[in-house]
C-alpha cells in the first residue's frame, strides 16, 4: 500500500533530510519511527527532495510503501508518538500506487526569514542582518531572477553535471514587523540556489551590490553568490505542489504574528 505523508520539521538538529551513515537526519528519524510503529522491516520512504543541514520544512512530502494495514490516522499517531518533538507528521493519506513524491511534483516554494533585530528566541529560524536594508532595492533585484534563467552562478553542483536552467515563477519580498520574508516559487531548485539568491538580494539591500550587479550573475559566471550564501537557519521548504493543487494559497508566515507578539518566530501549523 502507498501512503502520502506531509511532514513538518525544524532542521536545526539534523544533517538534512536524507538518511546518512553516522549522521542524524529527518528521514532517518521517520524511518526508525515507522519500523517501531508498524514492526515492518521492509518498506520504502521516499521524499520529494532533500533539504540541507539546518533547513526546515512546513510541508515536506514523502511517499511510503508498506505492507501495514493500519488506517492512515492510526499510523500517523503511532509514528508521531515515536518521533522527536521537532518532527511532526501532519497528514497521512492513501494514494494511488503510481504517485511519486519527487517525480510527480510540478513546483516547490520556499520562504526565507530575515530578521532586522536581535532576538533571544529565534536564532534557529532566522538570519539576523544587523545593517539597514533597502527593501525597494531588494524587490527590484528579486524581479531580475523571475523567469527561466541559467542559475549556474547560484549552484554548488559541478558545472556540466546537470542542467542549471530553472524556471522561477515568483520571487517576492514581504515585510511583517521586524521580519523580511523572501518567498520563492519555481519548477525546481538546484543545490544551494535559494540561499545564494537570498544572500545576493540581502547584499543589494545592504548597499554592497546594485540590482544590475546581481542581474549580471545570470549571464556571466560569478563566484560571489557562493561567498554570500545565506545561513541555513532562515530557510523553510513551504510547499510541494502536485497536479491539481491550488497555487494561490496564502503565504505561510504565521511566524510573523508570533514573532511580533513574543519576540520569536516559528511557523505555526497543526500539531499531533
Amino acid at each position: 500500500m502507498r501512503f502520502k505523508l506531509t511532514i513538518e520539521y525544524a532542521g536545526t538538529r539534523y544533517s538534512g533530510w536524507q538518511i546518512q551513515k553516522n549522521a542524524r537526519t529527518v528521514q532517518g528519524e521517520i524511518d526508525r519511527a515507522i519500523r517501531e510503529a508498524t514492526q515492518e522491516k521492509v518498506f520504502e520512504l521516499y521524499g520529494s527532495g532533500r533539504t540541507d543541514a539546518g533547513v526546515h520544512a512546513l510541508a515536506q512530502v514523502a511517499h511510503l510503501d508498506i505492507g501495514s494495514d493500519l488506517p492512515p490516522e492510526s499510523l500517523r499517531r503511532r509514528i508521531n508518538d515515536l518521533l522527536p518533538s521537532d518532527i511532526n507528521v501532519l497528514r497521512i493519506e492513501k494514494i494511488r500506487h503510481r504517485f511519486h513524491a519527487r517525480h510527480d511534483a510540478v513546483a516547490r516554494s520556499y520562504i526565507y526569514q530575515v530578521c532586522r533585530r536581535r532576538t533571544a528566541f529565534a536564532k534557529a529560524w532566522v538570519w539576523w542582518v544587523k545593517e539597514e536594508l533597502n527593501i525597494d532595492s531588494m524587490r527590484a533585484t528579486a524581479q531580475h531572477f523571475v523567469g527561466r534563467h541559467d542559475f549556474q552562478s547560484f549552484s554548488d553542483d559541478e558545472p556540466g553535471e546537470k542542467s542549471t536552467d530553472v524556471l522561477v515563477d515568483a520571487l517576492d519580498i514581504h515585510e511583517d514587523g521586524d521580519l523580511i520574508l523572501v518567498h520563492i516559487e519555481g519548477s525546481h531548485f538546484i543545490w544551494k540556489m535559494v540561499r545564494r539568491l537570498v544572500g545576493v538580494i540581502v547584499e543589494v539591500g545592504r548597499g554592497g551590490l546594485t540590482p544590475a550587479d546581481a542581474a549580471s550573475m545570470l549571464t556571466a559566471s560569478s563566484e560571489l553568490p557562493a561567498r554570500l550564501t545565506a545561513p541555513a537557519s532562515g530557510l523553510f521548504l513551504e510547499r510541494v505542489y502536485y497536479e491539481g493543487d491550488p497555487r494561490d494559497v496564502p503565504l505561510q508566515n504565521a511566524a510573523g504574528q508570533f514573532f511580533n507578539r513574543y519576540g520569536a518566530t516559528t511557523p505555526s501549523r497543526a500539531g499531533k
